[in-house]
């Protein structure tokens, strides 16, 4: 009698912006439970995982913070269609000892003696609608997106940015050792940080300096076959519902 062969079936290599890991983490746990499929996921800024895809690294799909940076590995035919499959915002986590409301915001972070937070622009799509935040002011105060973009400090997301330890979130752990009294981030990323360190406060952008976020997927050219049904289980009724338990928003219409 012949053994039966056994074939191992490779996991799918997801790569997925760092604001995704916790939501990201239980749609995963719930596509492998109802698919007996392996998926092996990594987090970083999204434009970071961009340069290690096109360095070559192999990856059955890209979910970016932006639309941005998955369609630039389609323009050079390495992926199939964007999807947006998330939207998110910018808001303000704020140290608890900074009186700061959505009016006086842009007051607040004008302020020289305040420190401003952001994330690393072009490595990290958070750091790029920060700039976009920048820019608006300007039409709010003339001369207010220089000293913003002088004065904001670049502290999560770079290459060489500083690493919080395992499994803290990096804008609370930012925050409760006092690199910055105001970060500007995702909506979701808030709130997170806020769950770690209480004392924060999140502050949601007055209208004039809102910025959304569109979230984009790819699947890559020759990837896994089974990379295909784990892109539209993220885009299910279900993993939609696990995104906006996180406070993501749906994607748009």
């Amino acid at each position: 009698m012949k053994a039966e062969t056994i074939v191992q079936i490779p996991p799918i290599e997801l790569r997925a912006a760092g604001s995704l890991k916790t939501a990201m983490n239980e749609i995963i746990a719930a596509y492998q439970a109802q698919s007996q499929t392996s998926v092996a996921a990594q987090y970083a800024p999204s434009g970071l995982l961009l340069k290690r895809i096109q360095e070559g690294e192999k990856v059955d799909i890209f979910a970016s913070a932006n639309m941005k940076h998955p369609q630039a590995l389609v323009d050079v035919g390495q992926g199939k269609a964007v999807q947006m499959f998330a939207r998110n915002q910018l808001c303000a986590i704020v140290q608890d000892n900074v009186p700061v409301t959505s009016t006086n915001l842009l007051d607040t972070l004008l302020d020289p003696k305040i420190k401003v937070g952001i994330s690393t622009p072009k490595a990290d799509p958070a750091g790029d609608y920060a700039w976009a935040v920048f820019a608006k002011a300007e039409a709010v105060k003339p001369n207010a997106q220089l000293e913003l973009e002088t004065k904001a400090l670049q502290l999560t997301g770079g290459p060489e940015s500083a690493k919080p330890p395992k499994d803290r979130n990096p804008y609370g752990w930012v925050m409760e050792n006092k690199q910055a009294d105001i970060f500007l981030t995702y909506c979701t990323n808030a709130v997170l940080a806020k769950k770690e360190v209480p004392s924060l406060k999140v502050i949601d952008l007055p209208q004039e300096l809102a910025v959304g976020a569109d979230y984009g997927l790819v699947v890559l050219q020759g990837a896994n076959n089974a990379a295909t049904p784990l892109a539209e289980f993220i885009l299910s009724a279900k993993g939609q519902a696990i995104l906006t338990h996180y406070g993501f928003q749906p994607p748009a219409k």
